[in-house]
């Protein structure tokens, strides 16, 4: 690699801070920036991050992508982390903070079966105390967070698809546009930024020439669209974003999941995902994908 010069800009400098819940995956997500060519930093205390980004991209450096995991072991260090990310972001650098997380019963399972205590838990506790002590300390800084990733029923390599996917070639920053159908019985996306909920609409389930249809099939996308109050909405959310992804973007946000629920996931929310995916294509330039992650759980 070439030493960095002084007229690279802020894209080719690129820093990613790995975080979240112990046991949601960080130590995998570093290994995934290690094969994207990322110098990869663990356990790093957040008061020596701005001293090692200054030394990363030094003159004559080499290095042009760094990636720092950090996390509740640095504990009394911890605090002093929501700080340090709002300084790198007024600074001339690529900044995206990875926020890693899952459910409780997910992170439960992952320490018995690893059998480690949870760094969370004080004396006497157990690992479910543990969890939920730090899923409060982080809360803070999940909001600040460029990338909720939820780990929850993730392997290894599908947790390596979804981050190779987010970072892309890392050149680009480029806010990126999810609209993801669900169904609320299996429970909400828990890194979903903005939740639509289309229960009100009626239910094509209770039609029986209409329930073995989804909501990619014209009967239930007509009969969905055939609402009255079907439009009224539709324009409205349209209107809603119209707003919001502009404000995600002047705010230098990288990543946007529209998630949109009703009751199984198979019908509503998928024909209404459909037709927003559609319009945030026609009147952004931004990449956008429409994913319906509960079409065939029945």
């Amino acid at each position: 690699m070439e030493a960095m010069t002084s007229e690279q800009t802020v894209v080719d400098r690129q820093v990613v801070i790995i975080t979240g819940l112990s046991g949601a995956g960080r130590t995998q997500v570093a290994k995934v920036l290690e094969d994207l060519d990322f110098f990869v930093i663990d356990n790093l205390p957040p008061s020596l991050i701005g001293k090692v980004n200054e030394l990363a991209f030094a003159a004559g450096s080499s290095l042009h992508r760094l990636a720092l995991v950090v996390d509740v072991r640095s504990r009394e260090f911890f605090g002093a982390l929501a700080e340090t990310i709002q300084t790198l972001r007024t600074e001339d650098v690529n900044l995206r903070v990875v926020y890693l997380e899952a459910d409780d019963d997910t992170l439960v399972r992952r320490f018995e079966t690893t059998r480690r205590r949870h760094p969370s838990a004080k004396d006497g506790k157990g690992v479910l105390d543990g969890i939920r002590a730090e899923r409060a300390t982080m809360s803070e800084l999940r909001g600040m967070a460029d990338l909720i990733v939820d780990t929850t029923g993730l392997n290894v390599h599908e947790l390596r698809d979804r981050i190779v996917a987010a970072m892309g070639d890392g050149a680009q920053a480029t806010l990126r546009l999810k609209v993801q159908s669900f169904g609320f019985k299996y429970g909400a996306p828990r890194d979903a930024d903005l939740v639509i909920d289309v229960r009100f609409l009626p239910n094509p389930h209770w039609e029986d020439r209409l329930r073995p249809f989804t909501g990619l099939d014209d009967p239930v996308r007509d009969y969905v669209f055939g609402q009255p109050a079907t439009q009224p909405f539709i324009d409205a959310l349209e209107r809603l974003l119209d707003v919001t992804v502009p404000g995600y973007v002047a705010e230098g946000k990288r990543y946007l999941t529209i998630a949109i629920g009703c009751t199984g996931g198979k019908h509503r929310s998928v024909a209404v995902s459909e037709e927003i995916g559609s319009y945030l294509r026609r009147t952004t330039d931004l990449p956008v994908t429409v994913d319906h992650r509960d079409l065939g759980a029945e």
